[in-house]
């Protein structure tokens, strides 16, 4: 489920990637140009009142005319057989999220990769380095695609799987999962509340002890620390905000710098961030039965907050 919201910005490229710090791995399909869609994706939701809303679109046909839920398979069916499959990467490409993968999931992470869609993240990371990456969306439609396109990556697998329903995985069986839009989407859905809960307490369970779970999102604190904070769930949340793609302003902080949050889970008083339409980048660890050996993940984590 390539998930939703504003579409991302076509002027940024990515910068090559470093060699890879293990053995290269077999060669991928070559790269393609900046993914970008054929089509416009929906509007963003307004952060303060997106629950609640219908959740609907007219567009991407199907549904026997009725309007289809942005949480809805059909949708998604509809809207990649139009795309024919064209690469696309919602909100940034991995050029620009790599300082905080790479910081916070080592390449021998076993990772989950939610809402995949067409997006190029996951063969970029494979030419990183990345070693097992498991691609779910709910779209069957574009794992067939995907499929099809990687069959000789063994790195890459792509299973289509609903978030909200992802018992298909044992326990604590990943070391890190990504989001960049899922969560969005669902939350542009119908029981917008119930979805997000759903995917929130699936993730948590699937991830190791000391697991990571990055969510980039357009939703800030006041918006999304509180389905994060799941009753069950036990997250040692970091906050980032990256500029969009081609913002042309100038920053005062290094990407890579923590953004301070209150008690409560919001912004400090008077925090404005210098790009409107800046992402959010949740670094969330699972500390509920943290030990040492619990997972790379967190061996690796700490190594970094040394130096």
């Amino acid at each position: 489920m390539p998930m939703l919201l504003p579409p991302p910005t076509t002027t940024a490229t990515a910068s090559p990637l470093p060699s890879p710090i293990r053995p290269s791995p077999p060669p991928l399909v070559p790269p393609a140009a900046p993914a970008m869609s054929s089509s416009p994706p929906p509007s963003p939701p307004d952060d303060g009142s997106e629950e609640g809303r219908d959740g609907t679109s007219d567009g991407g046909g199907g549904g026997g005319g009725r309007a289809l839920s942005y949480g809805e398979a059909e949708y998604w069916d509809a809207r990649y057989v139009e795309e024919g499959g064209a690469p696309y990467d919602w909100y940034q490409r991995y050029d620009a999220l790599r300082p905080f993968v790479r910081r916070f999931a080592p390449p021998a992470s076993r990772l989950l990769m939610i809402g995949c869609g067409s997006a190029l993240m996951s063969e970029d990371m494979v030419s990183d380095g990345y070693v097992e990456i498991v691609n779910i969306d709910i779209s069957s439609v574009v794992i067939e695609m995907m499929r099809k396109k990687y069959f000789d990556v063994p790195q890459l697998q792509y299973l289509r799987m609903d978030v909200r329903d992802m018992s298909m995985f044992s326990d604590e069986s990943f070391d890190c999962a990504i989001d960049k839009g899922t969560l969005d989407s669902l939350m542009c859905g119908v029981d917008a509340p119930l979805s997000a809960a759903q995917m929130v307490l699936e993730v948590d369970r699937l991830l190791k002890p000391g697991g990571v779970f990055i969510l980039i999102t357009y939703g800030d604190p006041s918006v999304r620390v509180p389905h994060l904070n799941q009753p069950g769930c036990n997250w040692k949340i970091v906050l980032y905000i990256l500029p969009r793609p081609g913002f042309k302003g100038k920053t005062r902080r290094s990407v890579l710098d923590p953004v301070p949050l209150t008690e409560r889970g919001r912004l400090p008083d008077g925090f404005v961030p210098e790009d409107p339409d800046s992402h959010y980048v949740y670094v969330c660890k699972k500390m509920e039965g943290v030990t040492v050996t619990s997972s790379p993940t967190i061996n690796h984590i700490e190594t970094q907050e040394e130096d």
